[in-house]
């Protein structure tokens, strides 16, 4: 199995830089999927309120007898629970079953509720009382971030975004990191759209790789954390594969050049779905 490299946190703490996303994962296969991630070698588990499987993360969690202190696992505030977050968090640690978790986000700013600010303040209380070992933001773009600074106390530890060959929102990347906050990326391989780039279908071939796996050695000679999605055992252990791979200045600039703005998920400026 690859040695997953870690990142270290601006508060400290050390976070698997590869991970597993359980997106659009059906509660009822939650469990079994997610024990496959950890028998594979996942040690980062990336869920959320607004997913409806955090229990099934939870009883894998439970059922893979690995030491709670070997795994890291993240959850997200839903938004339409931005206004009641200290509820909604411990009903959160409920489902997923634990005492704590090791970063909890908002998922979303959703601006025109004007509550992500308010919400923000909830975290830190939550960070004080040691029921997250790091808090931070999804989703957040460069205004949400500097509004975020000026109504807390405590820099985010992450900012969680889409980004993927295709759509890498720089700016934001560099903003977040200037300001010491981790990226991480979700839909790392654009939901499977930028595995047909040829660029990347060419730098797997010389390296005898999968395309997948050289876009997620690129997210990690980039410094971003990457979060991907599968339900078969055979594909976790190849994206875990992705440590393994050592990719170029050259390379990474060949696939830095396949940007084309091509988002697929929603605009963090306007999307205001409750998540409920």
């Amino acid at each position: 199995m690859s040695q997953i490299p870690h990142l270290t946190l601006n508060n400290g703490v050390s976070i698997p830089q590869l991970g597993f996303g359980v997106f659009q994962v059906p509660p009822e296969e939650t469990q079994r999927i997610v024990e496959d991630a950890l028998e594979a070698g996942y040690r980062h588990i990336d869920t959320a309120a607004a997913y409806r499987n955090e229990a099934g993360v939870g009883a894998a969690i439970a059922a893979s007898g690995i030491p709670r202190e070997e795994l890291f696992v993240t959850t997200k505030l839903r938004n339409g629970e931005q206004g009641s977050a200290h509820e909604a968090f411990q009903n959160s640690l409920k489902a997923l079953g634990l005492d704590y978790v090791d970063l909890y986000l908002i998922h979303w700013p959703v601006p025109a509720q004007g509550l992500y600010t308010e919400a923000w303040q909830v975290l830190e209380k939550i960070y004080g009382n040691k029921e997250a070992r790091a808090i931070g933001v999804s989703n957040f773009l460069e205004g949400h971030l500097d509004s975020v600074l000026a109504a807390g106390d405590v820099v985010p530890a992450v900012n969680q975004i889409e980004v993927h060959p295709t759509f890498q929102q720089t700016a934001l990347a560099e903003k977040s990191r200037s300001l010491g906050i981790a990226v991480e990326a979700y839909s790392p391989l654009g939901q499977g759209a930028d595995l047909q780039a040829s660029t990347v279908t060419a730098l797997a071939e010389e390296r005898n790789a999968t395309p997948a796996q050289i876009i997620l050695a690129w997210h990690l000679a980039t410094g971003t954390i990457a979060i991907p999605k599968s339900s078969t055992p055979e594909r976790m252990q190849e994206n875990l594969a992705a440590a393994s791979i050592t990719l170029d200045e050259a390379a990474v600039a060949s696939i830095n050049a396949l940007e084309d703005g091509s988002r697929v998920g929603g605009d963090p400026a306007t999307a205001a779905h409750s998540q409920l």
